[in-house]
């Protein structure tokens, strides 16, 4: 069996209800298969929100301009929402959607990146990052071996060249360091006890300041089937 037939890339809904189950705090997010149902679950969670196709077919989302950020009305949802549908059939005309997913959008915080690869030699490995153009540009990431200890974490996060940042360069807020340890520590544990994850991107993780924790944005899990 080809490793593309054993290995299955869960939608961003189906991965964010597995963090869900194992503590994690992620965005509220509803599935829309309509226009009127976006419109309704937008006014259920709360204006601004964003909108992002959900489809098993289409994993890199931006890439079929399949996201949309910051809607703050009905008009906005409604359109985004034909838009979205529209730019995905025009990417992938076979692509199954299974509708659009209309979540809160976090505009507060700093974008991290928490992810882990299993490694043929070594087994899972936890990486950890500033999200957005750092690691684009910088590669600015630190990784750990499976399992570690929360030493490891505070390690992990006093690696990366962006740490200052965290702490609260300037301007910025100090960010909730402690919730950032929870969430990496939660990430070695799920990967560490389910081995049937092969990789686990939570990109980005909305890090906010200090006593007010960290949030999961978005996120793909991929699995042995």
């Amino acid at each position: 069996m080809s490793n593309a037939q054993s290995h299955q890339v869960l939608t961003e809904h189906e991965s964010k209800k597995i963090l869900e189950e194992n503590g994690f705090r992620v965005t509220k997010m509803t599935v829309a298969k309509t226009r009127e149902e976006a419109v309704q679950a937008a006014k259920s969670i709360g204006f601004p929100v964003a909108l992002k196709i959900v489809s098993p077919d289409i994993i890199h989302k931006t890439d079929a301009n399949g996201v949309r950020l910051e809607l703050s009305s009905v008009v906005d949802v409604e359109r985004a929402f034909d838009e979205i549908v529209g730019a995905a059939r025009s990417y992938n005309p076979d692509a199954r959607i299974e509708g659009v997913g209309v979540q809160e959008f976090v505009s507060d915080g700093i974008e991290v990146i928490v992810g882990s690869k299993r490694d043929e030699t070594f087994g899972p490995v936890v990486i950890f990052g500033l999200g957005g153009i750092f690691v684009d540009l910088f590669e600015d990431v630190s990784m750990r071996i499976v399992p570690f200890t929360e030493l490891d974490i505070r390690e992990m996060i006093r690696e990366i060249k962006g740490y200052k940042i965290l702490q609260g360069h300037r301007y910025a807020k100090k960010a909730d360091i402690p919730a950032l340890i929870e969430l990496i520590s939660k990430t070695e544990s799920l990967v560490d006890r389910d081995r049937r994850i092969v990789e686990m991107d939570l990109n980005p993780v909305k890090l906010l300041e200090e006593g007010k924790g960290a949030i999961v944005v978005d996120a793909r899990i991929m699995r042995e089937r």
